[in-house]
């Protein structure tokens, strides 16, 4: 398996927000966050937790902000959906989320998308498709194991085993690979020609 450098790589900050002004930044925080209420919007009910295209906006806001700007978009994201904004599947929103079936997912996604834009500030994304796919691929088990973990406190482990992680599996693979597969898509278009 690959090393984590603590050392940034060329396509570390593929959108070059890093160093742009605050008012950029906050534009990039309502941007993301509402590019995650429309990707929340897409989805498949299939039991007490849909599925949905969120997780793949996600680690994309993650892998494309980093880690600090990435989780603020995610925690504005979700203050929004706290105060009742329909922003979440289905078009809802308010405080119950964060207490209901689906509250663990809810809870994770801050680290979840912190976690996979530290690993992409490390190189783990853009050029690397098999680095960018193991970070989204680890973000959506850390917040498949949150989403379990508080699940089962209300319908039992191995229900909440059955009913919001293992239907979710394939979803996660395949969104990983998305995810790889568009950012390598964004890399190949900031390279440099030469």
């Amino acid at each position: 398996m690959p090393s984590i450098n603590s050392s940034p790589a060329r396509n570390a900050d593929l959108l070059s927000l890093g160093n742009r002004p605050l008012a950029v930044k906050a534009a990039a925080v309502v941007a993301g966050s509402l590019f995650l209420a429309l990707a929340s919007q897409i989805e498949v009910p299939i039991g007490p937790v849909p599925m949905t295209i969120q997780t793949l906006a996600l680690t994309l806001v993650g892998a494309l902000y980093g880690w600090r700007l990435g989780a603020l978009t995610v925690i504005a994201w979700l203050g929004e959906a706290m105060i009742g904004l329909p922003v979440l599947s289905g078009g809802s929103g308010g405080a119950l989320h964060f207490v209901g079936p689906t509250a663990g997912y809810l809870w994770s996604f801050p680290v979840m998308v912190a976690m996979v834009g530290w690993l992409a500030e490390r190189g783990w994304s853009g050029a690397n498709f098999v680095r960018s796919f193991a970070a989204a691929l680890l973000g959506n088990a850390l917040a498949l194991v949150a989403g379990w973990a508080y699940l089962a406190t209300i319908i039992g482990a191995e229900a909440a085993l059955a009913a919001g992680v293992t239907p979710f599996i394939l979803g996660a693979i395949l969104k990983s690979g998305l995810h790889a597969a568009l950012l390598k898509g964004v890399d190949t278009i900031r390279a440099p020609r030469s």
